[in-house]
C-alpha cells in the first residue's frame, strides 16, 4: 500500500506516469467519455483547513470515478474534541476506501498514515503540498513539453508550496532558483537533503532571468494572517509584475496555486496575461487527482 505525503513517496517514474495519465483522463473527460474504476469507493476527506480547489477537485474527481466522498470537518468529528489522530486514523480507515487530509503539522498526516489500513493523501500541511505539484507539472508538459532540465524559479515565502517544488525539482529533473526576503527562506533541512540544482536568491531580479516558468503564492498563507500587513512591506519588493517576467524567457509561463491576493505578490497584468496558464493550472487539479486516485487504488 502505497500513501501520498509528499512527492517523494512515489519514484520518478511513478510520477511521470500519473502525469501521463492525468493528460488521458482530461482528454476522456473533455470527449465525454464515462469511466467510473471507483464504482462503490468511498473517499474520506479531513479538512482541518479551508479549501476551494481541493475540495471541489477531489469531490468531482470521486464523482466521476463512480464513487462517493464524505466532508469531515475538524467541527464535526471527534478530531476535534480530543479524540487521538491514532485512534480516529484506525477508526475512519475502516469505514472508507482512502483517505484524503488538509492540516497543519505534516506530523499529523504522517502519524494518521502510520496507523491507517488504506492509502492516505496529503491536501496540503504546513511542510507540503504535493498534490499541487502534480496539478503544475501536467500544466507545464500541456503547454511545453518536459521540464526537465529546464530552470525554474519560486519567488516569494518559502512555504509549504516552495518545499513541494524543491521536491518536484528533484523528482521531475529540473533546476530551482528561490527568491525570498531575507528571514523567509524555505527549510534548510528540505534545501539540503535534495539531490536537486537548488539556487537560493534574495532579489527577484538575479533569480528570474532565462528560466522557462515562474511561480508564486500568496504572501500569508493560511494561519499567518495576523502577520499581512507587516509581511506586505518586507514583500513588496517580491511581487512578480510585468517587469519581472519580462526578464525571463520569452516565452516562459507563470503559475500561481490560487487563491491569488491581486496585486500584492502577482499584478493583474501578469496573472491575467498571456503567460499565464493559472486557470488551466487550477483545472488540472481535477485530472491529476483522478490519476493519483486511479494509481493508489491499484496499487492497494
Amino acid at each position: 500500500m502505497k500513501h501520498f505525503l509528499t512527492l517523494k513517496n512515489l519514484s520518478p517514474e511513478e510520477l511521470g506516469c500519473i502525469i501521463n495519465r492525468a493528460i488521458d483522463l482530461k482528454r476522456m473527460h473533455k470527449y465525454g467519455e464515462i469511466y467510473e474504476p471507483l464504482k462503490n469507493k468511498v473517499l474520506g476527506m479531513i479538512f482541518e483547513k479551508s479549501s476551494t480547489r481541493t475540495r471541489v477537485s477531489f469531490e468531482s474527481a470521486m464523482i466521476q470515478f463512480g464513487g462517493g466522498a464524505i466532508f469531515l470537518s475538524s467541527n464535526d468529528t471527534q478530531l476535534g474534541r480530543g479524540e487521538t489522530i491514532e485512534d480516529s486514523a484506525r477508526v475512519i480507515s475502516s469505514m472508507v476506501d482512502a483517505v484524503m487530509i488538509r492540516t497543519f503539522e505534516h506530523s499529523k498526516i504522517e502519524t494518521f498514515a502510520r496507523y491507517s489500513s488504506v492509502p492516505v493523501i496529503n491536501a496540503l500541511t504546513d511542510d507540503y503540498h504535493p498534490c499541487q505539484l502534480l496539478a503544475d507539472m501536467q500544466t507545464y508538459v500541456e503547454h511545453r513539453g518536459s521540464i526537465k532540465g529546464k530552470m525554474v524559479t519560486w519567488i516569494g515565502d518559502g512555504n509549504n508550496m516552495c518545499h513541494s517544488y524543491i521536491n518536484a525539482a528533484e523528482q521531475f529533473g529540473f533546476n530551482l532558483n528561490i527568491a525570498t526576503p531575507t528571514g523567509y527562506e524555505p527549510n534548510q533541512s528540505i534545501v539540503k537533503s535534495s539531490k536537486a540544482h537548488i539556487t537560493l536568491f534574495s532579489d527577484t531580479a538575479s533569480a528570474v532571468k532565462n528560466v522557462a516558468l515562474v511561480v508564486t503564492d500568496v504572501w500569508a498563507s493560511m494561519g499567518q494572517e495576523k502577520e499581512q500587513n507587516k509581511r506586505k512591506r518586507i514583500f513588496a519588493d517580491f511581487q512578480v509584475n510585468h517587469e519581472v517576467m519580462s526578464l525571463a524567457n520569452d516565452d516562459a509561463l507563470f503559475m500561481h496555486c490560487l487563491p491569488a491576493h491581486r496585486n500584492e505578490e502577482v499584478i493583474d497584468r501578469v496573472i491575467d496575461g498571456q503567460q499565464s496558464v493559472v486557470w488551466d493550472e487550477a483545472e488540472n487539479r481535477l485530472h491529476t487527482q483522478k490519476a493519483l486516485l486511479e494509481f493508489l487504488f491499484q496499487n492497494y
